[in-house]
C-alpha cells in the first residue's frame, strides 16, 4: 500500500469531515441485490483501465470539475465516487459538492474494498 504524506493526510482528513461516506461492502451488496447506482471512478485512466466497477463511468481526478457537468447535469444526482482506497474519491467529493452536487459520497475502501467485498468488476 502506497505510504502516503502527512500533508496529503490532513487534507484528506479536512474532506471526509465535510462529506458524506459509504462503505464499499455495503455499496456492493446494494450492487448484488440489483440496485441502479452511478458508480464514478476518479482513479487514473491506466488504474481504470486494469480492471474497474462494473458499469462505473470514468471521470479521473484530474478532470471530474470540469467534465462532471455535461456528464451529470443533476446536481441532485446520486453519484458514487470510488478510486483505490477512498483518499481522492474524499478530495472529488468534496470539489463536487462545492459545486453544488447534492448527493455526492465517497466511497471508503475504494476498489481494494470493493474486491475485499467481492463486487462485481469489469476489465
Amino acid at each position: 500500500m502506497k505510504k502516503h504524506g502527512t500533508g496529503f493526510l490532513a487534507l484528506v482528513d479536512a474532506a471526509k469531515a465535510q462529506i458524506q461516506q459509504c462503505e464499499a461492502a455495503e455499496i456492493a451488496a446494494k450492487v448484488k441485490a440489483g440496485a441502479a447506482l452511478t458508480l464514478v471512478d476518479v482513479r487514473e485512466e491506466s488504474e481504470f483501465a486494469a480492471g474497474h466497477i462494473a458499469g462505473a463511468v470514468h471521470l479521473g481526478k484530474g478532470i471530474i470539475e470540469r467534465d462532471v457537468e455535461a456528464c451529470f447535469p443533476d446536481v441532485q444526482a446520486q453519484l458514487i465516487l470510488y478510486c483505490g482506497g477512498g483518499y481522492r474519491s474524499a478530495l472529488a467529493a468534496q470539489a463536487l459538492q462545492q459545486m453544488g452536487y447534492q448527493d455526492v459520497w465517497s466511497m471508503a475502501g475504494g476498489w481494494r474494498g470493493w474486491l475485499a467485498a467481492d463486487g462485481p468488476v469489469e476489465d
